[in-house]
């Protein structure tokens, strides 16, 4: 294990594992006009793919990588989390239990109870549901599959950064929405100082931000249209140490950017996304991230478990 505890070479192992079981996403390159901007934008489509966000790369690897007990696995979820948990134990044929707080979206609790996992609705906010999880996980022997703060979690996501290198080597930065840090954690461990990695995140739900702040994990608001995604309270402990050394900056974002990134989204390219899924296009929908002039940017779309 690297001291930043995720390196390319488990990323990679991560890959060759998970790689049966998960679709490679596409990238597509849009004109500014297109979008009403100055400059291209890339975009990594993980809205597309299975279970309906980036988290089925992490559930996967968790699964694959680790030695399961005959109870099976528990996750606690705002929902992403939870579907691709549920998702990959289908598949797998594994035991899950997910928990979720009563904040999920209608959407994602019911695309958890259509993969046949148990499922316990708990608390107000994610981290209520995950202390639910935690002592079900002490009671039961099941296997803690954390959304965020795993190794195997953070190799996952950063299989996405994988791709990325192969499928569009000439970006130079890539905006990544942040809740609990996987997705942003994984993607800076594979790109190192290679490239500009910024984290998005509402200014209801400053995880990452007040972290960087304080010099620590701390908790935060967890308010706001994302909540269900991008609001754990506190980043976490792995993901910091790994955003010191290589998160470039992190901007905030107001929720309506965020919807008015929702709705481009779909006038632009069709794409449905989730308020999170959307959350990094929102940076340059608001101008609260502006590319220097012939920088080539990439944005995550990392969700799309939204109802119609």
């Amino acid at each position: 294990m690297s001291a930043l505890a995720v390196s390319r070479a488990e990323i990679t192992v991560a890959e060759q594992a998970i790689r049966p079981h998960i679709r490679r996403t596409p990238v597509i390159a849009v004109a500014g006009a297109d979008l009403g901007l100055s400059s291209a934008v890339t975009f990594k489509l993980e809205c597309l793919q299975c279970a309906g966000s980036f988290k089925a790369r992490g559930a996967f690897a968790n699964l694959l990588l680790r030695d399961l007990p005959e109870a099976g696995v528990v996750a606690a979820s705002g929902g992403n989390h939870g579907a691709a948990v549920a998702f990959a134990a289908m598949r797998l044929g594994v035991r899950a239990t997910i928990f979720v707080p009563e904040i999920s979206s209608p959407a994602k609790v019911e695309r958890i109870r259509s993969y046949g996992a148990e499922l316990v609705i708990d608390g107000d906010r994610y981290a209520d549901a995950l202390a639910a999880s935690q002592l079900w996980a002490e009671t039961s022997g099941a296997l803690q599959v954390h959304a965020y703060d795993q190794v195997e979690t953070l190799a996952g996501a950063g299989t996405i950064a994988l791709e990325i290198e192969e499928q569009a080597p000439t970006v130079d930065s890539l905006l990544v929405p942040v809740g609990g840090g996987g997705l942003i954690g994984g993607i800076a461990a594979w790109f190192g100082p290679a490239k500009r990695v910024v984290g998005v995140e509402p200014d209801g739900a400053p995880t990452l931000t007040a972290a960087l702040q304080a010099g620590r994990p701390v908790d935060a608001p967890a308010e706001g249209i994302a909540a269900d995604s991008l609001a754990p309270r506190r980043v976490g402990e792995l993901t910091f140490a790994i955003a010191q050394a290589h998160v470039d900056a992190v901007v905030l974002v107001p929720d309506s950017a965020i919807r008015d990134a929702q709705r481009l989204l779909w006038d632009a390219l069709r794409l449905t996304t989730e308020p999170g899924g959307a959350a990094a296009m929102a940076a340059l929908v608001c101008g609260r991230y502006r590319p220097d002039r012939g920088e080539q940017v990439g944005v995550i779309v990392s969700g799309a478990n939204t109802s119609a």
